[in-house]
């Protein structure tokens, strides 16, 4: 015998399980985006997320890493804030950033200039051959850099010494060590910056030089009322993500001062933050006092940020 299912009865077998189709689809639909972001999460909290919030445990405790840990509070944030030493490479930290970032992104925005507007044979190769030293090895960088500082046998004392100059010790003094750090840096990162602004650059429409030069505005004010104009932005980035870089540069000065070791020298005169925080952490096992200054370079961080911040909307806000 044949049953036969009326339309009424057909949809009334059918329909719950249509319904459960769709409540699966929609459920896939709704958590497809964030499986598909849940892994850089998990590698965010894995390793950025839960090192800071440790540090700021860690900074909690008069930490020994094979003896007891004693609870602390703010102790070593008192201490930090009496302590010379960390003023001391808090202001080589700032003094090479002022030394390394200026020179650079002045030096790139020039370089970009001239290969956007001055027409070059094999501009390609030119274009390409500014990023070289950014690839280049920093332990190969420093190395070069320590030959041409040499006290006794490198080629800028050597042309000091035509001159009728004394010789210079950089590695031992204060201002010297500095310079020659951020001339390393400022050798590095220049070609970085230079590409950033090029690239900015060749969105401006050649339409805007070409009027600016009908009108008779020279090449200097077309570089100041065109191409500064255009440029504000990535100018913005730039100066923050070289200062950011500047507050944890922690090769360059290891390896300037290789006698010095983790101070730099017996006056400090080239410690950083970042070099401070590992003696005081790796050094001496003080990881307690070592998360404080951790802690402290953070927040110098987010203030950075938060100046980032406000500039960015200033500028906005001033566009037309």
């Amino acid at each position: 015998m044949t049953t036969v299912l009326r339309p009424a009865a057909a949809a009334k077998a059918t329909g719950q399980p249509t319904r459960k189709r769709r409540v699966q689809q929609g459920l896939r639909e709704r958590l497809a985006p964030y499986a598909y972001i849940a892994p850089f999460f998990l590698l965010f909290f894995i390793f950025g997320l839960f090192p800071l919030l440790f540090t700021f445990y860690i900074a909690l405790f008069d930490w020994n890493p094979i003896g007891e840990r004693e609870f602390v509070g703010l102790a070593n944030f008192s201490e930090l804030l009496d302590d010379p030493r960390f003023w001391g490479a808090l202001r080589n930290t700032f003094s090479i950033w002022l030394l390394s970032t200026v020179p650079q992104l002045l030096l790139a925005l020039g370089l970009a200039h001239v290969l956007n507007h001055v027409r070059l044979r094999a501009a390609a190769f030119f274009r390409m051959s500014v990023l070289v030293p950014y690839v280049t090895s920093v332990a190969a960088t420093t190395i070069v850099f320590a030959q041409l500082f040499d006290r006794d046998y490198g080629m800028l004392n050597w042309f000091l010494g035509l001159l009728g100059f004394q010789h210079i010790d950089f590695t031992a003094s204060v201002w010297g060590s500095h310079v020659m750090i951020a001339a390393m840096i400022a050798w590095r990162w220049t070609g970085y910056n230079t590409l950033l602004y090029l690239a900015s650059l060749q969105a401006v429409p050649r339409d805007l030089y070409e009027a600016a030069a009908v009108d008779g505005a020279n090449s200097w004010k077309q570089f100041r009322h065109i191409t500064i104009p255009a440029l504000r932005p990535i100018i913005v980035f730039t100066v923050v993500t070289s200062t950011i870089y500047g507050l944890q540069i922690f090769t360059e000065p290891l390896l300037a001062n290789p006698v010095g070791g983790l101070t730099c020298g017996a006056a400090r005169q080239c410690q950083t933050l970042t070099l401070f925080l590992y003696e005081q952490g790796f050094g001496r096992f003080s990881f307690g006092y070592g998360a404080a200054v951790g802690v402290a370079l953070f927040v110098v961080v987010v203030i950075v940020a938060a100046i980032n911040y406000l500039l960015v909307t200033r500028i906005r806000s001033e566009r037309p």
